[in-house]
């Protein structure tokens, strides 16, 4: 896709675009539903109001990328680096963002890092995370800011000093998770 202008709104829906260097592509309000981006770059792409449903993002680069208020239902993010990506009311109900190989790989307690989800500092303000799965997820210092973490599996995540005043997290499983220096929901901090 390098050197190809992209419309906005474009629609790109189960494209293949397998380990494609869209790295600041403007794909604004693009509908890439279902579309394979396995290991692309997309650092500082502007996927504002894009439609991401069910798309295949795993181990995909997304640092710095604007998300806001994608909908990002049903992706699979494992793996993805989303470092100081803006999220800003984006939609991951039931994304996956787990340690995918964990289960196959998990030799003297090692995590292949490479697999976890990469949140570092990532702004969710208000992002809907409703039964998202987060399991090992990194979290530290996300802004999750009245995010919706509904019924969201945050186990084994690590959520140091993340920002979670006012979310919701009803029926949250955190076991095993850091959250140490982390702002709850009430404004306190956790020890």
């Amino acid at each position: 896709m390098n050197g190809y202008k992209i419309e906005p709104g474009a629609d790109l829906k189960g494209v293949d675009l397998w380990g494609a260097n869209l790295a600041g592509a403007d794909l604004w309000g693009a509908d890439l539903t279902d579309t394979e981006l396995w290991i692309a770059n997309l650092t500082s792409a502007n996927l504002e109001i894009a439609i991401l449903r069910y798309a295949n993002l795993e181990g995909a680069n997304l640092a710095g990328a604007n998300l806001t208020g994608a909908n990002l239902t049903g992706a699979n993010l494992v793996g993805a680096n989303l470092q100081d990506a803006n999220l800003t009311g984006a939609n991951l109900e039931s994304a996956d963002l787990t340690d995918g190989r964990r289960f196959y790989d998990d030799r003297e307690n090692e995590r292949n890092r490479w697999t976890i989800a990469n949140l570092v500092r990532a702004n969710l303000t208000g992002a809907r995370l409703y039964r998202a799965r987060l399991w090992g997820a990194n979290l530290r210092g996300a802004n999750l800011t009245g995010a919706n973490l509904q019924s969201a599996d945050l186990r084994d995540a690590n959520l140091t000093a993340a920002y979670l005043a006012g979310a919701n997290v009803v029926d949250v499983n955190l076991w095993g998770a850091n959250l140490t220096r982390a702002i709850m929901p009430d404004g306190t901090t956790h020890d």
